[in-house]
């Protein structure tokens, strides 16, 4: 059995454990491995700005690295939840891209999870005039500021 369906027992047992009916489906792409969680009862899976999913997440994860160590990580959504998000966080990263650069002043986003951080450091990528940069330290959730680009020193 490979990493990705192993992942997928896992969770289509937990769930069920749980008292759950749903359906799963493996899709695979450039991120890698995603369990799609297709149920009627999505917001019970889902939480509050999606913590239920990110703790399914972290428990498929952890149970699929005890079988298999070097498996690489599966993400979990449901009902599309997390794409819808990714989408709309793009859409507002651009958005204050574009006030930086009306008003030249940094703007600090919301706190985020390393993985929508990075999201909002590839989507500003392409757009020369700005940059994302991220606090350091060990915290779960950090603030990104975008700001101007330095101009660079010859």
């Amino acid at each position: 059995m490979k990493p990705a369906e192993a992942a997928k027992k896992i969770l289509d047992t937990m769930l069920g454990h749980l008292g759950f009916m749903v359906n799963i489906e493996l899709h695979e792409d450039e991120e890698g491995s995603c369990l799609q969680i297709l149920t009627s009862e999505s917001k019970y899976l889902i939480g509050k700005d999606g913590e239920r999913l990110d703790d399914l997440q972290y428990l498929v994860n952890r149970v699929l690295k005890r079988h298999f160590p070097k498996a690489p990580r599966v993400r979990v959504d449901c009902e599309h939840y997390r794409a819808i998000q990714e989408d709309h966080l793009v859409e507002e990263v651009h958005a204050l891209a574009e006030r930086v650069k009306a008003s030249g002043k940094p703007l600090k986003m919301r706190p985020l999870n390393a993985y929508y951080r990075r999201l909002v450091h590839n989507a500003l990528v392409d757009l020369p005039e700005v940059e994302s940069v991220s606090p350091g330290g060990d915290d779960r959730l950090k603030q990104i500021t975008i700001r101007m680009k330095k101009a660079k020193q010859s």
